[in-house]
Parts: C-alpha cells; structure tokens; sequence
C-alpha cells in the first residue's frame, strides 16, 4: 500500500461517524458493552459531537476513508501552583491493516507542533504501549493504585465535626471543590463541562456523590462510588484537609452491615494502608498516565523551582529525537524559584533523554533515582543541586480522557 495515497487533515463533526466506528472497531466496543452502560450506539456518536468541535483532531484518510486517527484535547493542568494549558492526547486509533505504516508516528509529529503553536507546552495520554510510547519521547508521570478492604477493617471510632451529604452528580458544590483541589493539587486537571461529561461516561446509573461539609457548611472532600454485590467501589476520593478525609473515612464503615468489602482507586501516589489501624490490606500500583514536554524553552517559562535556590546555573543537555527545537543544550540561572536562560555553560551539567526531563520535572522521579537506574548522567554534586531545586511532589493525576 502506497503511503503516497494517504491524505492527512483535521476532522469536522461531519466525520462523526467515521471516528466513532474508528474508535469503536480498534477498542472492541460492541453493541452489548454500550447496552450494558446504558448507551446506545446513537448515543454515542451523538456524544463525540463535543470532542470533534473542541478537540484538534488529525486523521489520515485512504481514499477518503478515515483509516488513523490522533485527537489533542485542550484542557488546563496545575504544575508546581503554576496553571499550564495543556493537551490531553486521546482517540489514537489506527486499523489493522493500516499498522506498521508510520500513520501514527505522522499524525503524532503533525500535532504536537498544532501544540507548538498554540502555547500547549505538555502533552499527557494514557497508553497502550507504555514501550512505543517512550521510543516517541514520553514518559510515566504518575500511578494509579487500587486497595482492598474487607468490611472488618473498617474503621467506626472516628469522630469529625461535620457530616456528609448525598448530592447529584451535576452539584455545584462538587464541581466547586474539585476546582478547589485542582488549585491547590500539583497534577491534577482542570474540568470543564466536557471534561465533566467524559468523567461520568461509562459509569452506570446508581453511581453516588457523597460530599463531607465541614461544621460551618464548607464542602471539604468528596467521594464517588458504586455498590455493586455487596463491594462498596470508590472510583475516586478527594479531600482538602485531614478532618474531611477521616470524615469520608467514617462514612464508608458506616457501610460495615450492607458491604463486604471496599474497592477503589487512590491517585495520590502515596499507600493508605499506614491510615488504617488494621494496615493489613491489599494495595496494587500500575503506571497511570505518561508525559511529553513538547517546548521545553516555553515550559520553563512558568515553571517553579524550590524557593531558597539563589544564583544556581544548571545546564540541561536534552536529547530528543522527534522535536529538533528541544534537541539541544540549554543553561538555566535558577533565583528565587524561578529559571531563565543563559547563553552559557554551567558547571552542573546533566545529559538525559526528553522523556526521562519530563518525569524529573514533574515530580514522579528524583534525579537521584534516575540516576541509580543510569536514565540520566550527572555528576553527583549536580544530582544533588538538582533534587535540592525541584519540588519533590508526584503529580496527582485521575482523569483519563
């Protein structure tokens, strides 16, 4: 098949069907998985409508049919206390006999300089090849843990001042304290409506919000849930200060007589079971999401270092094979949690890949880890001069789009 013969250009709502079926063929959904979340097929497509007018889809088209596809999502991100606009790479799906052509690899490029252009400095995905991907230059920022606990663990002598609250998915309070938590949470995103509408997609009917207040009627933390057979499943839980996440906790032993057992899913990074006192729970961890510096000269623009850090130059020898303008050297005067740029050579200098930058910058590994694994070469005085600059925070990330 001649490559040649391929047409790549952006899609329209018009092309609706076409990345719906694209979507559907290359992820096996069938009729009875969308009856079984209570979707049917013009339901479906009828959704994609907002994706296509929102996103910036690129496809590759044989003979006017669409054949790959690569959709960018615009949404914003809190890194560090700095809000970046960002894009949520989702969609990517290619027929079967269209693998192995270089069309992914294509509308990759073509859109991460549409990026480029539009001020979008970081690309995230949730991927199906953590291995392609990192050939590409992406790179795991961030975890997501799943816990279970049989109902006896649960904990029933916890005292708050406040309560909880059953609300509707569509509340203000809750689209109010998660935009809460995504400013004061490194990682996490911003929801817009869409964003909204894509969170709540595949959940079923029964899905419940429940919302801890405080004692002055402040929303505080919140969780959403299914109980299903007799487990209690947490899909995700928020909280904004210790009194909320024990409150949240008391409500889900006040379960204890209709459960057998909690599911769910903790993107913070960081085990729970130290929070029980019967710790002895079962916790998984699996890489969640990746991420791709696409400039990193407009990146650092916003980017926040630690605030003690005066007068220290490091040098960032950045290899990247896919974007030429990252492809280079570039020194960094660090002062007062801010960095620009020098023509000039630093005595700390660090060689590393643009994906193994974008995991260290954002958190999810320290220099000196990456070190210890050899994915970075420094010396050791500049491993230690870049730990003490960067925030040690791991992204909490926990939409997938």
């Amino acid at each position: 098949m001649d490559t040649m013969d391929i047409e790549v250009r952006k899609l329209t709502p018009e092309d609706a069907n076409e990345y719906n079926e694209l979507l559907r063929y290359a992820f096996q959904i069938t009729e009875k998985t969308l009856l079984e979340s209570g979707w049917e097929n013009d339901d479906i497509r009828q959704s994609k409508f907002p994706v296509l007018e929102n996103a910036h889809v690129l496809g590759c088209f044989d003979r006017n049919n669409l054949v790959s596809q690569f959709a960018v999502y615009p949404v914003k991100m809190n890194i560090h206390a700095a809000i970046y606009p960002i894009g949520f790479i989702t969609s990517v799906a290619t027929y079967p006999e269209y693998i192995g052509m270089g069309l992914m690899s294509k509308l990759m490029k073509q859109s991460l300089n549409h990026m480029k252009e539009s001020g979008q400095t970081l690309a995230l995905l949730y991927p199906y090849s953590i291995p392609l991907y990192r050939h590409l230059g992406w790179e795991i920022i961030s975890d997501k843990m799943t816990y279970k606990i049989k109902d006896s663990q649960l904990q029933k002598d916890i005292e708050v001042e406040g309560y909880v609250r059953r609300v509707a998915d569509d509340s203000d309070d809750l689209f109010n304290l998660h935009a809460k938590f995504a400013m004061r949470t490194h990682g996490c995103l911003f929801r817009n409506e869409l964003a909204w509408e894509e969170y709540w997609r595949w959940d079923e009917d029964d899905t419940t919000v429940a919302i801890y207040y405080n004692a002055d009627d402040v929303p505080m933390g919140y969780m959403v849930y299914l109980i299903e057979d007799d487990i209690l499943h947490i899909k995700e839980m928020i909280h904004l200060n210790n009194e909320a996440q024990k409150g949240l906790l008391k409500y889900i032993g006040a379960h204890d007589s209709m459960i057998d057992a909690v599911h769910g899913n903790n993107y913070y990074s960081e085990p729970i079971a130290f929070n029980f006192q019967d710790s002895d729970i079962k916790e998984t961890i699996r890489p969640y999401i990746m991420g791709r510096i696409i400039d990193f000269e407009a990146f650092m623009a916003e980017y926040r270092f630690e605030d003690d850090i005066e007068g220290v130059a490091i040098t960032f020898d950045v290899q990247d094979s896919v974007l030429e303008w990252n492809n280079r050297s570039f020194t960094i005067l660090i002062n007062n949690g801010k960095g620009e740029f020098i023509n000039k050579q630093s005595k700390y200098k660090v060689t590393l890949t643009i994906g193994t930058l974008t995991t260290l910058l954002l958190g999810y590994k320290r220099a000196s880890e990456l070190a210890r694994i050899e994915r970075i070469t420094a010396s050791d005085e500049t491993i230690r001069m870049i730990d003490n600059a960067i925030i040690e925070c791991k992204p909490y990330i926990s939409d997938y789009i």
